[in-house]
């Protein structure tokens, strides 16, 4: 061991790269394995001491990959240099272009989270945490500027990824079948007419590559894509087509989108289409839509056609509250596995949620303005005491005038067992109490409910693996939201209160009140508010505040904060850094 870091001559990603692979054999040949890798990295570091050795380590640690696995790792270098990658964009991509094998008692979704954190526990792939927004979690990630190079070289040394832009010009492909269309301006201020020129220059490119054989069409830049979309008709055979925030895509395009029988994943999450068009049904095959943050204020009825679908994101960027109506047979889609933003205006739509029991994860809004409201809350009662698959469980009300209109779920018939996210949306007078007994809870999120005493607190506190609470407008109606010591929160590590609001005033923790708390969050607003007994929180590393700047209970609150991290300092106690934001 002390010759091989000795050879990677202090380079982290060398030492990471190599340690990750010699901690993924754990057998009797170890020895035999630490002797080979050795003898491998020794001749390229004293041959290139610095970067281009630890090029050499990298490829090293990926010629170990199994064969499943380096083509996973290939397909990572379809995204750009510091790109962000969506973790569930990259399994469904992952799944439609059949790198997942099917195994038995597992889906292809969990083989694939299989494998992708298999890449991560080998440092491989980069965890970039997740983005929190009012009513969704991303998880992201990316791979290490050195690493995507190997990948990249790998790629068009098999042939698995034909690349087209700028810094990659004067390059020729026999036969393409992933085809990744990078930024053509690579961050440099170009005239129009250049841009322009350089479009064609990448539109001539294509035009002179036998496209017939592309599986997948991939473009990552938001302008210049005009004259590739207008060709779209040529890519016949395309099962991956990924044209997220392309804001060249007109809804005229969507005709020739349609006509892509093999499509298993489509992406127009970003762009400006704002007409869907009823022969989207002819996508027989298709697995993964995302048309999340477009100009979409509805789907056709025709969507219910598609019964392998599994997974549907849809989202308004203008208006929140613009939703998809589900319309009936909509227990069809035996596939779902998710149902992203979508409203229940009927009984019989309600009633047909019970029949997908591949459900995974729903963000579902009922509408009150219906004459069937009470009907319809009773039997997406009982729908969802049948959905027991489900890890992912986001409720709400449309036109919320908080009078306790989702109470219906607090006497739920049989909860959910496997929920991991929880999240009520609109007026219950109370937290129910089997969110306490959920054993895989690990995230819970509340607003516009009005909550009363500590009753938030005493149920949530039993949820075993709780990690996260987040704490949304109008959520409490007291001055005094208190933990006590009786609510210790075994995994709580995030509390965020993300939203200004007057109450509650005062945030109180009690001695042995949320012992594993590592980050506070709270927003104040023009509100006045205190924040008490933080001297209990003894595993605390990040308080974060916010507000208006002329708030002096704001600037109060951070100098308190900022002298009980002074005093652990000199007391040699963990300090925890405070964060102050002004609006």
């Amino acid at each position: 061991m002390e010759n091989i870091l000795r050879k990677c001559d202090g380079l982290p990603l060398a030492i990471v790269s190599i340690g990750c692979l010699l901690a993924s054999y754990n057998t009797p040949e170890t020895k035999h394995m630490r002797e080979a890798v050795c003898r491998s990295i020794g001749s390229h570091m004293e041959s290139h001491p610095t970067l281009e050795g630890m090029r050499k380590i990298i490829t090293l640690s990926f010629s170990y990959l199994p064969h499943d696995l380096k083509r996973c790792m290939m397909y990572l270098s379809i995204f750009p240099e510091d790109y962000l990658v969506s973790k569930n964009r990259l399994l469904r991509r992952w799944i439609a272009e059949g790198l997942i094998p099917e195994k038995r008692g597992l889906t292809l979704m969990q083989t694939a989270e299989a494998y992708f954190n298999e890449l991560v526990n080998r440092s491989m792939i980069d965890q970039a945490g997740p983005i929190v927004t009012y009513y969704n979690r991303v998880d992201i990630c990316r791979v290490h500027d050195m690493m995507l190079e190997v990948m990249v070289s790998k790629s068009l040394e098999a042939n698995f990824v034909s690349f087209v832009g700028i810094q990659y010009e004067g390059m020729s492909y026999d036969i393409v079948r992933r085809l990744s269309v990078h930024d053509a301006d690579m961050g440099y201020k170009y005239s129009p007419s250049k841009k322009r020129s350089m479009g064609i220059g990448m539109m001539n490119a294509i035009e002179g590559m036998n496209v017939q054989h592309v599986r997948s069409l991939s473009t990552f830049q938001s302008e210049g894509h005009k004259l590739l979309l207008d060709q779209l008709r040529k890519f016949k055979l395309l099962r991956v087509l990924d044209l997220e925030d392309c804001k060249d895509l007109k809804n005229k395009h969507l005709r020739y989108i349609c006509k892509m029988y093999l499509l298993k994943f489509l992406s127009l999450r970003g762009t400006d289409i704002s007409v869907m068009p009823p022969e989207i049904c002819n996508l027989e095959h298709l697995q993964t839509l995302d048309v999340e943050d477009t100009l979409l204020e509805t789907l056709p009825n025709t969507m219910i056609k598609l019964i392998k679908l599994e997974q549907l994101m849809f989202s308004n960027r203008n208006r929140w509250l613009i939703l998809w109506t589900l319309p009936k047979g909509i227990s069809k889609m035996k596939a779902l596995r998710e149902l992203s933003r979508v409203v229940i205006r009927s009984v019989e739509v309600a009633q047909e949620i019970g029949d997908l029991q591949q459900l995974e994860r729903i963000f579902v809004y009922l509408d009150k303005s219906s004459e069937q409201n009470m009907d319809i809350r009773q039997v997406l009662n009982c729908s969802l005491s049948k959905t027991s698959s489900l890890r992912w469980l986001d409720v709400g009300e449309l036109e919320d005038n908080h009078n306790d209109d989702m109470d219906y779920l607090i006497d739920l018939n049989t909860p959910p067992q496997l929920l991991r996210y929880l999240r009520f949306g609109g007026s219950i007078s109370r937290i129910p109490d089997w969110a306490g007994s959920l054993a895989f809870l690990a995230e819970f999120t509340i607003s516009c409910t009005k909550l009363v005493g500590n009753q938030p607190f005493e149920v949530l506190c039993q949820a075993p693996l709780l990690n996260s609470i987040f704490f949304q407008m109008y959520f409490y109606v007291d001055k005094d939201l208190a933990a006590l010591s009786t609510h210790k929160f075994p995994m709580l590590k995030n509390m965020r209160v993300t939203y200004p609001y007057p109450n509650p005033e005062v945030f109180s923790f009690e001695e042995d009140s949320m012992t594993k708390l590592e980050i506070l969050e709270v927003e104040f607003g023009g509100y006045q508010k205190s924040i008490v007994g933080i001297e209990h929180l003894t595993n605390l590393k990040q308080v974060r505040l916010s507000g208006k700047g002329n708030n002096p209970s704001l600037v109060r609150a951070a100098k308190e904060l900022k002298a009980e991290s002074d005093r652990r300092s000199k007391s040699n106690q963990s300090a925890f850094t405070v964060g102050v934001r002004y609006s």
